[in-house]
């Protein structure tokens, strides 16, 4: 599909989130939650009660990743890499990331960080999560994406996807970013740079889900890091 990427690089530069509508189809998505039940493609499962994370689960992906996922988190990360290395300049970071996936996996696998990232999640009612930030190590890239694989209102209610930014000195911003069922949410994982009366100064973010009121839920995650 084509995407605008100077309308949703001006939405991550105004608001630290972009929506890119329909990036996966209604097939695709509930193919994609349907491999849920299938645990030898995952690596792990983690229930977030227990650790204290909110309610529901998720679990992990094993390499060789599913062809869907792997095709988006080749295919998008180039023009992501762009921004991200425009916004470590505004912010000082000197850490620049490659042109390719390949080569930026390369440097977290050689720094120890191994294990895949992206991840199936699953909500039943009365589940969310609490706001967060998915980091797994020294090597972190700035930009991730959640794509909604359930349908709001048909398949479930309640359950937004929320952003925090807590800007210096101020008390901390929320927005709910309205998704329908294959759009995708990219966002911030951890900073990112807001232009001020002395140029750019760094915002924190995190992301969660809010409760899920009816139904069942299913997302998929994209991160462009390993983890450790």
């Amino acid at each position: 599909m084509e995407i605008d990427w100077e309308r949703l690089s001006a939405d991550l530069d105004e608001r630290g989130s972009a929506v890119i509508e329909r990036l996966f189809s209604p097939r695709e998505c509930r193919s994609l939650a349907a491999l849920y039940e299938q645990d030898g493609l995952f690596r792990s499962r983690v229930v977030m009660a227990r650790h204290g994370f909110g309610r529901g689960e998720y679990k992990y992906f094993g390499y060789p990743l599913p062809e869907l996922v792997a095709a988006q988190r080749t295919a998008l990360y180039p023009r992501l890499a762009e921004i991200a290395n425009r916004w470590n300049a505004m912010m000082g970071i000197d850490a620049r990331f490659p042109p390719q996936h390949k080569a930026y996996l390369k440097r977290c696998h050689a720094a120890g960080q191994r294990r895949p990232t992206p991840l199936l999640l699953k909500y039943g009612e009365g589940d969310y999560n609490c706001l967060h930030q998915d980091l797994y190590g020294e090597h972190v890239f700035p930009l991730q994406l959640t794509i909604l694989l359930s349908e709001p209102e048909r398949d479930f209610t309640g359950g937004e996807f929320v952003m925090t930014e807590q800007r210096p000195r101020m008390q901390s911003r929320a927005e709910v970013v309205p998704l329908r069922q294959g759009d995708a949410v990219i966002f911030a994982v951890n900073e990112r740079p807001m232009r001020g009366a002395r140029g750019a100064y760094r915002v924190k973010l995190r992301h969660g889900v809010s409760r899920v009121r009816s139904g069942r839920r299913y997302t998929a995650g994209i991160i462009f890091h390993d983890a450790a």
